[in-house]
């Protein structure tokens, strides 16, 4: 990306996220998902590389959805602070959960790629990310 569709992408972002709660929750998943994909960079082997792929692919898969839940949780009750709706309090919970997830799954690739552990390890951590968006999606159902 250039400096003027950065620039874009940050206004598009004020707009539809605000600068408060769902923002974070937005940009804390984002981060999350940015570490997993540096560990996968720093991977040496080809056969662990190979097994991490998909579970990267499908936590990257998750970002558009998160990001729909926060605009929808945005567009509800707009947030400009760090004060939780209390409508939506369960909502901010998972949200934060699901960031928080998505950080575990990055340390257990860490952890994989160091050989501490195995990428069943990495998988099952992943999975508890996807069944939270999905949760959070739920939510506003």
């Amino acid at each position: 990306m250039g400096l003027f569709s950065d620039l874009r992408q940050a206004r598009k972002d004020d707009t539809e996220l605000g600068q408060g709660l769902w923002r974070r929750a937005h940009d804390r998943f984002r981060r999350g998902l940015d570490r997993f994909h540096q560990v996968l960079e720093g991977v040496s082997g080809d056969a662990l590389y190979g097994q991490l792929v998909p579970v990267a692919d499908e936590l990257a898969a998750l970002l558009p959805r998160i990001r729909a839940v926060c605009v929808t949780a945005q567009r509800i009750a707009p947030s400009e602070g760090l004060d939780i709706p209390p409508e939506l309090a369960p909502l901010h919970r998972i949200l934060s959960r699901a960031g928080n997830d998505l950080a575990t799954a990055a340390q257990a690739a860490t952890l994989a790629r160091l050989g501490s552990t195995d990428v069943d390890s990495v998988r099952r951590r992943a999975a508890v990310v996807v069944s939270l968006v999905a949760e959070a999606e739920e939510q506003l159902r």
